[in-house]
């Protein structure tokens, strides 16, 4: 389980010590085939306030950069979020165990898989200090709920609840609070029992088919099912089929 430990700035993604650890994480896990899914969780009351905005009111760091070079502190931080999760070849979770904000709130919608506590909310908030999402949150958002949905949520920045959310698909279920890393567990348990082949190329052509042709999904799937046939796992698996 991954989880963001930096209550005392309420979770802020922005930092670059953050998205370098982050990558680290994502990079560990393609090395290592065993594992199989991740949950992604925040540390206290809060998933993610998203950027650090008391560093935004002092211009701190990214923020006291001039237009031109804070351009390009955007693509070197917090935009290699986005990119990392792209590459991540694992399913990951979000245990939304409270508010999900601006860059939060984009995090939450980067994952496969958003579970959320009855005390989550999400909010694409930006707009509201005058700012727009520069983490690639219009991307994803209208991916996960519509274009609708999601222009409502950026042009307002209004918060929804996780009973919103779930009527509006932006999360798959809502539990209790304290049954939240449980459920969590239990969808990463059903995951992790698949073969770890094939589920990160299972993965890879569930995001080539958000946004690829059919054709070019019908093709990669054509050159991976026979890698499928041949591995070790699915062999085994077809002969307990077969004495069943």
């Amino acid at each position: 389980m991954w989880t963001i430990n930096l209550p005392h700035i309420g979770n802020a993604i922005s930092d670059t010590e953050f998205v370098t650890a982050f990558e680290s994480a994502v990079d560990a896990a393609n090395r290592d085939t065993s594992v199989r899914a991740v949950i992604l969780t925040g540390e206290g009351k809060i998933f993610s306030a998203g950027g650090n905005v008391k560093e935004m009111a002092d211009r701190q760091g990214m923020f006291s950069l001039d237009p031109l070079d804070q351009r390009y502190a955007y693509v070197d931080g917090i935009q290699r979020l986005p990119r990392a999760l792209a590459r991540l070849e694992i399913p990951i979770i979000a245990a939304v165990n409270g508010a999900a904000i601006g860059a939060g709130c984009d995090l939450a919608a980067m994952c496969d898989i958003r579970i959320a506590s009855e005390r989550a909310s999400f909010a694409e908030s930006f707009v509201q200090i005058g700012l727009i999402p520069g983490d690639g949150g219009t991307w994803f958002l209208q991916r996960a709920i519509g274009y609708e949905r999601a222009a409502e949520m950026t042009l307002t920045g209004d918060r929804v609840d996780a009973a919103t959310a779930l009527a509006w698909g932006l999360v798959s279920r809502v539990v209790p609070h304290d049954e939240l890393l449980s459920a969590a567990r239990d969808f990463a348990d059903r995951i992790a029992k698949n073969p770890s082949h094939a589920l990160r190329m299972a993965k890879r052509l569930l995001q080539e088919s958000r946004t690829g042709p059919m054709e070019s999904t019908l093709a990669m799937a054509a050159a991976m099912q026979p890698l499928a046939h041949r591995d070790a796992e699915h062999e085994r698996r077809i002969a307990e089929w077969r004495s069943s």
